[in-house]
């Protein structure tokens, strides 16, 4: 692992990231309106991870998914996240061919099982039917830099998900420090990370600035030395269109317009696409909603 971090920056100039930081999110404020709102929506993956969640009420909000681009006329949320459990939940209920089904899988939110138990769930969330699988690194080991044990486990999962979409979760907040959060990425990626992703959303730090910049930096030097992208996603926290609205225009200033799209760009929330819906007055009520005594 020393040897491929070696192939990247050794360090981050951190008064030119807060200055750029400033810049971007002053031209995100000047720039958001209500025209971004529908891409915004597009970019989502509607998520829940509760422990009250249960299978008629997913079926019910995957129906109700289907019905956005016919009743509203709008470009539909990019993927539905659920535990692995509700996976055929999703699947028997999607007449939406656009968006994809998705789990968190290896133990989410913590990361803190057998390998095989990791490995095992993530085979049995994409065989029930998820085209995309989200995951969190070990991140106890990765601060204790056990780089190879952490390499290993995203490696062998994406071995498992082979086409199947692999978004590997950094848990920045946690790691905080600008240099942890660069080799994190670096190394996700290197393991063969379809997305980079910051938080899991349960810990009391969720997406900040200062991550999606590292991240989209870190996203940009692995795009120059092996041409793959990377797709980069916040969440934990978005609880605004504005805020994704910046954190968007962080990832379009340092990797281009080209990532600025579902297959590049996700927004993990639980809640912004209500919020959506509403400031675009489409409906005047939580549209998605999951309550055990009414589906």
């Amino acid at each position: 692992m020393e040897q491929i971090f070696k192939n990247y920056r050794q360090q981050l100039n951190l008064v030119e990231l807060h200055e750029n930081l400033k810049n971007y999110i002053e031209q995100a404020h000047q720039l958001y309106n209500e025209s971004y709102l529908e891409q915004i929506f597009s970019m989502i993956d509607l998520t829940f991870l509760n422990i009250t969640d249960f299978y008629q009420g997913i079926a019910k909000v995957t129906r109700q998914v289907n019905h956005i681009q016919p009743v509203f006329n709008i470009k539909n949320v990019a993927a539905i996240m659920v535990y692995p459990r509700f996976i055929p939940a999703v699947v028997n209920n999607l007449t939406d061919e656009t968006v994809k089904p998705a789990a968190v899988v290896g133990n989410f939110p913590s990361s803190q099982t057998f390998l095989e138990v990791k490995k095992l769930e993530t085979k049995m969330a994409i065989d029930a039917g998820a085209k995309e699988v989200d995951m969190v690194i070990s991140v106890g080991e990765f601060l204790d830099q056990r780089y190879e044990l952490v390499f290993k486990e995203i490696q062998e999962l994406k071995q498992i998900a082979k086409d199947v979409i692999l978004k590997v979760i950094l848990e920045t907040g946690t790691l905080q420090d600008a240099e942890l959060i660069y080799k994190a990425s670096i190394l996700a990626m290197e393991a063969g990370a379809d997305f980079i992703k910051t938080s899991t959303g349960k810990e009391k730090i969720g997406a900040t600035h200062d991550a999606i910049y590292i991240m989209s930096l870190a996203a940009k030097d692995f795009y120059d030395r092996t041409n793959k992208k990377v797709g980069i996603k916040p969440a934990g926290g978005v609880s605004s269109a504005l805020k994704a609205f910046e954190f968007m225009t962080i990832v379009k200033n340092i990797l281009g317009e080209e990532w600025i799209n579902p297959e590049l760009f996700r927004i993990g929330s639980s809640s912004l696409a209500n919020k959506i819906l509403f400031e675009l007055k489409l409906t005047d009520k939580n549209f998605f909603s999951l309550k055990p005594t009414d589906y």
